[in-house]
């Protein structure tokens, strides 16, 4: 795959064109993964609002925040569109909880990681099967292991074209995005959940600390959950 004839052939595109383009390359193969953050919404209604072939699917871990849940449904009536739920196997689910217990990821990173892989990883995979571009909501302010990334770069874990359309936004545009055209979001937000996962995993982010510092707050590693970085092969 060019990259760099994709990236040439991009540069003068909005997003929404940039998204039609690749729907027109790859018919019924351009997959935008949500986690219903600010990012993912203001992705959803571009997508819905331009109405760009571009599949919309999550990952439902199964310990989702009710807020979440919630959201889905509001955003499914708001734009007229559903957004394909992923679930983890139930077996190997089963196997981690019966293996190591119900909230085995407080006891070291390893097992948070491994279950992060049973309810997020293996479902992505599933999901990006037949998938030639993977649309995400990533911004590189958000981590420090995102800083790197690119708009568009080749993701050789799933085989695709990964493409990350808000990479250099901020926070501030974001918003302002959503305030304009009135974009559903997570009221966890307003209450000092700046990243959201599972509701056993994430806390408020106090005054002054990294955005992401509220997702695994027990742990001093990265806070990644093994979706946006080479994930390891755990033996369920």
């Amino acid at each position: 795959m060019d990259i760099e004839q994709i990236e040439k052939d991009i540069q003068q595109l909005s997003i929404p064109q940039t998204l039609a383009h690749f729907a027109h390359l790859f018919p019924g193969q351009v997959a935008f993964s949500s986690s219903l953050g600010h990012e993912d919404q203001v992705l959803t209604d571009l997508i819905a609002r331009h109405d760009v072939p571009v599949n919309i699917f999550t990952i439902d871990t199964g310990r989702l925040f009710a807020e979440t849940y919630e959201l889905i449904q509001i955003t499914e009536a708001r734009y007229d569109k559903r957004i394909e739920v992923l679930f983890p196997d139930a077996p190997q689910v089963e196997a981690l909880v019966k293996e190591n217990g119900i909230n085995c990821f407080y006891q070291s990173v390893e097992l948070r990681k491994k279950c992060c892989h049973v309810r997020k990883v293996v479902p992505l995979r599933r999901a990006l099967q037949n998938v030639k571009v993977w649309v995400t909501g990533l911004r590189a302010e958000q981590s420090e292991n995102r800083t790197d990334m690119k708009a568009v770069q080749w993701d050789s874990t799933y085989n695709v074209i990964k493409y990350n359309p808000l990479l250099n936004w901020q926070m501030d545009e974001v918003l302002k995005y959503i305030d304009e055209y009135t974009v559903p979001y997570n009221p966890l937000h307003d209450k000092g959940f700046l990243s959201i996962g599972c509701a056993a995993c994430t806390r408020a982010v106090l005054p002054g600390e990294n955005v992401r510092a509220g997702r695994w707050w027990w742990e001093d590693s990265k806070k990644e959950c093994g979706l946006h970085e080479a994930p390891i092969d755990f033996q369920i």
